[in-house]
């Protein structure tokens, strides 16, 4: 015999489903307990719903200095490095599981998801869209964010997603008071070597004494335009640097065959640093899409967060190494 539920009450039943896996508060996530993460969770297929515990491990992976990318509450492979490289930076075996030991170490007290009120600034230098078409965008004046949203994602690490589901109905107006992810502020230190692995899709800064000083997930090249290989040097650093695009040396964008000139912004090609190599055309920069950091190949340079290539361009000067492997 079977029984047969009435569509409005299907419907219900499914919204409010999904509604419950979804949803995610501040405070879970600052209860959440990082031993109700499963040892054999980096074996696993990702969820598709955010994890409290999951964001907390990547706030305070974070903060260590160990960047799981996009804090988003999803635990795929980028927070994986993040967790081996932190294991490797303190010495512990780099075996990616979340144990006792690796938790006391992570777990430095002060809240994960804290409150931040929009400023009247965070409203300005917005654009109304960001066109795909790179001769669209020679057209723009800025490349700026498109939203305060979007702006205080990138701020505090965070998944545009999670920003929103940790503050329904929010319009991120000035002078409203918002739930925000706190990483902690960017690292210090002199990088005298930088590692960029393409297999592993990470990039690694050491110091003078070839410890981990940091480390970042990373788009390292693609099949179609691979990164250099070999020895190289950083050459210098450009802040919001606008983007010359020269379909004949760098790549072809649609049908866009004349060299021009991208105006600056977080949403430019290269996002809102460039670090130069000595290798002519390469550069580490950050990106307009950090979600796609390690999923999506790069024009033959290394890409990383906007946050990301902040952070280690304040700690690199010119002729830091950069070796390429893999």
């Amino acid at each position: 015999m079977k029984t047969f539920v009435g569509i409005s009450t299907f419907f219900l039943l499914v919204s409010v489903i999904v509604a419950e896996a979804a949803e995610v508060k501040p405070e879970a996530i600052n209860s959440a307990s990082l031993s109700t993460i499963p040892a054999e969770r980096a074996s696993k297929k990702p969820s598709a719903d955010p994890d409290p515990a999951i964001v907390r491990l990547q706030v305070l992976l974070d903060r260590a200095g160990t960047s799981p990318g996009v804090i988003d509450g999803i635990y795929g492979k980028n927070v994986t490095k993040a967790v081996v490289s932190f294991e490797k930076m303190t010495g512990m075996p780099p075996d990616g599981t979340i144990d006792a030991d690796v938790i006391r170490r992570l777990e430095t007290g002060g809240p994960i998801i804290g409150t931040y009120t929009v400023t009247a600034d965070d409203a300005k230098g917005l654009v109304d869209h960001i066109p795909v078409d790179y001769g669209e965008k020679a057209k723009m004046p800025s490349l700026g964010y498109s939203s305060v949203a979007e702006k205080l994602s990138e701020r505090f690490h965070m998944h545009i997603d999670l920003l929103t589901a940790l503050n329904p109905g929010s319009d991120f107006v000035p002078a409203e008071t918002v739930q925000v992810a706190m990483p902690g502020p960017p690292r210090q230190g002199k990088v005298t070597r930088i590692e960029a692995d393409k297999t592993a899709g990470q990039v690694t800064a050491y110091d003078n004494r070839d410890g981990i000083l940091a480390a970042y997930p990373a788009t390292v090249g693609s099949e179609d335009n691979p990164s250099p290989r070999g020895t190289h040097k950083v050459k210098g650093v450009a802040r919001l640097p606008v983007f010359r695009y020269n379909p004949k040396v760098n790549f072809k964008q649609g049908k866009n065959d004349k060299v021009l000139t991208i105006p600056n912004g977080p949403n430019g090609p290269v996002g809102t640093v460039w670090i130069d190599l000595t290798e002519p055309t390469y550069g580490i920069h950050g990106t307009p899409d950090p979600e796609l950091i390690n999923k999506v190949g790069s024009h033959g340079c290394v890409r990383l967060t906007n946050w990301d290539a902040e952070e280690l361009a304040g700690m690199v000067k010119p002729g830091v190494v950069v070796r390429f492997v893999n």
